[in-house]
């Protein structure tokens, strides 16, 4: 890296930087990013010299940042979260128990509103964190998602890694994905681990579709591998991914409508304040025409309902509101215009002003505790489960939500993706999520608490998958699934601009709980 270009951008902007910080970035050539994270640093704690000490104080702050870097050289980037100790270096090596128990309470709540939270965890994470914990972790992950793959009909002769001789025969593991690599033949070559050993798999560049399949695989995924082979070896002729589908496609007997919004950004200069009032003057049956709308029951908020606080550089010229309490006010002011039968269903996001470690905990009270006053909000972690509209006779729908944070890394590194730009078509990730049963398989794409039970695998299978983060609307099915990306009510900002995002705006997704149709709302004003 050119250490004169950085220490010549420091001085540009009025401070300095410490020695220590400047090695650290030694071994990166990306010299934008770094000024990026330098200047996150700066802008959230005014200090004059930036110090090591200062990263250390602001984790959080910097893997947000990591967050939207585009991918230009991911090895690079994660050698670089390893020394700024935003990521722990681990060998998943799973054959030494760890005798540590961290207990993770799951919930059932059952709301008098006819809403039931499927999942609710303990947010109590007080331990220290250890490399056993994270080995532990991935060992029970590696468990659950065996029980699942190991019914399926393509993975003959199961064995364990440890069993298989050095004879050749036809066999089946299932494992996680610790390595990848392409080999000069052009032969994509994976390292796959079990509970009793790792091996290597080989998938032939002369078997198109296989290959085609074996590109979207990430790291850190459970998958089952068919093939011939011996312990030194397996040559793969299937892959089988966890992969979600529903039978059918439920209809609750009584007409009821959900609707799915998200990614207000409420005190940003930006929030587009006329779009949203129209949306509320709908809801209260102020516009002449709508019938439907005395049958809207459920309104979901899946996170981003304020724009938050150094989130990302420079947003401070972006706010109108500066302060997070003074956000959450205001937009609970707006919230409570809105008729009182109908059930908010608050989730948080990167914007919220919790931890960004998954899964996140519900709104801060200090903070939102306008919100907490509102009598029709029910609020939720994220991701979460929520079930909407059961009935005596009819079970309801099974609603997964989750902001989205882990998107954008799967976009930059998923090569079909990369290509596809796809973080402007939401539901195809959501699809790949669904497809891996799990909400960011790769221990890269978030920050999160390796609970005892993974709290981000999909284990019960959605109706509905509605997500935010990208600002574009989407809807479509996978597997009889309805997946739902919402769009935004903040216009274009500098910072989506630097990511090549072509955010939607006022979109409302309205889902009718009795005949399925979709009718997508557009309350966008063109005076805002």
């Amino acid at each position: 890296m050119n250490t004169q270009e950085i220490l010549k951008f420091c001085l540009e902007r009025g401070f300095l930087v410490d020695k220590e910080v400047l090695s650290l970035f030694d071994e990166t050539s990306d010299a934008e990013s770094v000024k990026l994270i330098i200047e996150r640093i700066k802008e959230s704690t005014n200090q004059r010299i930036i110090t090591k000490n200062l990263f250390n104080q602001n984790r959080d702050k910097v893997f947000q940042i990591f967050s939207m870097l585009p991918n230009k050289n991911q090895q690079q980037l994660e050698k670089l979260k390893i020394k700024l100790g935003l990521s722990i270096e681990i060998s998943k090596e799973f054959s030494t128990e760890n005798k540590t128990e961290e207990k993770t309470e799951k919930i059932t709540i059952q709301n008098l509103n006819g809403v039931k939270i499927l999942s609710a965890f303990s947010n109590n994470h007080t331990k220290k964190l250890e490399v056993g914990d994270f080995t532990k972790y991935f060992r029970n992950r590696v468990n659950e998602m065996k029980r699942i793959l190991q019914g399926n009909a393509a993975l003959k002769n199961l064995v364990s890694i440890n069993k298989i001789s050095a004879n050749r025969q036809g066999i089946s593991i299932i494992g996680i994905v610790s390595n990848k690599s392409v080999t000069k033949n052009r032969n994509m070559l994976l390292e796959v681990e079990d509970l009793t050993g790792k091996m290597r798999v080989l998938i032939n560049t002369n078997n198109p579709k296989l290959y085609e399949k074996a590109e979207e695989i990430s790291l850190d995924t459970v998958l089952g591998f068919s093939g011939v082979g011996n312990k030194e070896i397996l040559f793969a002729n299937e892959i089988v991914f966890p992969d979600s589908v529903l039978s059918e496609r439920k209809k609750s007997p009584i007409e009821e409508y959900a609707l799915f919004l998200g990614d207000l950004h409420f005190g940003s200069k930006m929030f587009l304040e006329k779009g949203f009032l129209k949306f509320i003057d709908y809801l209260n049956g102020k516009v002449p025409n709508t019938p439907e709308v005395e049958k809207i029951k459920y309104l979901f908020l899946v996170g981003d309902i304020i724009a938050g606080v150094g989130v990302y550089p420079s947003q401070e010229k972006d706010l109108l509101l500066k302060d997070i309490e003074e956000q959450f006010i205001g937009v609970s002011q707006v919230l409570d215009r809105i008729r009182k039968d109908i059930k908010i269903i608050i989730s948080p996001g990167n914007h919220d002003g919790v931890r960004l470690m998954e899964p996140q905990p519900l709104l801060n009270e200090r903070y939102a505790w306008s919100i907490y006053d509102l009598k029709n909000v029910i609020l939720t972690g994220n991701p979460a489960y929520v079930n909407i509209g059961s009935k005596e006779g009819f079970s309801g729908f099974d609603i997964l939500t989750y902001h989205g944070f882990s998107f954008p890394y799967y976009a930059n590194t998923v090569p079909k993706f990369m290509t596809e730009k796809t973080m402007n078509f939401p539901d195809r990730i959501m699809a790949y999520l669904l497809k891996n049963r799990h909400l960011a398989p790769s221990h890269s794409s978030v920050q999160y608490y390796p609970s005892e039970e993974d709290n981000l695998m999909i284990r019960k299978i959605p109706d509905i998958f509605v997500s935010a983060h990208s600002h574009k609307s989407a809807v479509s099915y996978y597997n009889n699934i309805l997946m739902v990306s919402i769009s935004s009510w903040e216009s274009k900002t500098s910072n989506q601009e630097r990511m090549g995002n072509e955010p939607d705006f006022c979109k409302v997704p309205m889902f009718n709980l009795k005949t399925r149709t979709i009718k997508i709302l557009d309350f966008e004003d063109e005076n805002n």
